[in-house]
């Protein structure tokens, strides 16, 4: 017997995963919108297809993820189109310090430089890890990687990016 899977429930814990994952990688709401948007309609589409005994439905959504967002940057590549650069600045509150507002937004424009310029990989870690909120077993099992492989690789990195925004260093 088929276990039934409340899609409901799914679609409310799990977008706003998704979507900060998609947010991470892009960098652009309206874009990461509409690639979570994808991913939960694909996933629909093969609803069939998924085995709760051969993984969470947490780690197969974000296969699926994983998947439209390598299509996406096959097709952009394919294209000429690059990600952005920067993320776009967010609303302005009603009272708002311009000078420290601008500071923020510099800030997340270096750290977003920094963090496109890491390899693929560590990039996608960073973004499960910090955009989708997943654990390192999740991660471990979205990835394919061993869990200890994901804790190492992402403690690196995390320490590669903080001494690159302590030394101002895009590199």
């Amino acid at each position: 017997m088929v276990e039934q899977i409340d899609w409901d429930s799914v679609y409310t814990s799990e977008l706003p995963r998704i979507y900060n994952f998609f947010l991470y990688k892009v960098g652009d709401r309206e874009f990461a919108q509409d690639l979570t948007a994808t991913t939960f309609e694909r996933a629909w589409k093969l609803r069939s297809k998924y085995r709760p005994a051969i993984a969470a439905i947490s780690t197969w959504l974000f296969g699926i993820a994983r998947n439209v967002l390598k299509e996406h940057l096959r097709k952009s590549r394919l294209s000429g189109q690059k990600l952005q650069d920067i993320t776009p600045l967010e609303e302005m509150p009603a009272k708002v310090d311009i000078e420290e507002m601008y500071q923020q937004q510099q800030e997340k424009v270096h750290l977003r430089k920094i963090l496109l310029k890491l390899p693929d990989r560590e990039q996608d870690l960073i973004a499960l890890k910090y955009g989708a909120g997943l654990t390192n077993r999740e991660i471990a099992q979205v990835t394919g990687l061993s869990e200890s492989n994901v804790g190492s690789i992402l403690h690196r990195t995390v320490n590669k990016v903080r001494a690159r925004l302590e030394n101002n260093d895009g590199r």
